[in-house]
């Protein structure tokens, strides 16, 4: 019996190594390479509410080429992007090179360098609206503002403040 088993976990042994190494026969390296990394690299902020940070991964990954509205002789391509939340137009060159952003989202939540913030220097008052701004372009000098207006009772005041919570 013991002899047995011995056969059948060498016999498992030997199967599992040869199933591995057909299995690595078979597979095709894969690569991914992002064709937008420089705009998802400078727009990505953590701690950017969701519905921003998922039209900024969709504006990076459009396929321009592959779009309905590709032709091979175009310089390059406006192309919106909506939810309710925001929007972007994004300007791409013929090759799918993301250019230039303008981006506008409203009542997203505000990150939390911005409400430490804000509620460091205007400690009884409340964000009631909201505003996110980006612009990107492909150079250095992106800008991302935050335009607030703060409400205590019935006085309102508008701020701008960047995505660290700086005032501007």
């Amino acid at each position: 019996m013991k002899h047995l088993a011995k056969i059948g976990a060498i016999g498992l042994a030997v199967f599992g190594f040869s199933l591995s190494s057909y299995a690595q026969e078979l597979l095709p390296e894969v690569r991914m390479v992002a064709l937008n990394y420089k705009y998802l690299k400078s727009v990505t902020d953590t701690n950017a509410a969701q519905p921003v940070r998922l039209l900024e991964r969709r504006a990076a990954t459009y396929d321009v080429k592959n779009s309905e509205f590709y032709e091979d002789d175009a310089e390059g391509y406006f192309i919106s992007f909506y939810i309710p939340a925001g929007q972007i137009l994004a300007i791409y060159d013929k090759d799918g090179k993301l250019l230039r952003t303008a981006e506008k989202f409203k009542n997203v939540a505000v990150p939390k360098p911005v409400r430490d913030a804000v509620n460091e220097k205007y400690p009884k008052w409340t964000i009631s609206q909201d505003v996110y701004l980006v612009n990107y372009t492909d150079s250095p000098g992106d800008k991302k503002i935050y335009k607030l207006v703060l409400e205590n009772g019935n006085k309102r005041i508008r701020v701008k403040t960047n995505e660290k919570g700086e005032f501007l």
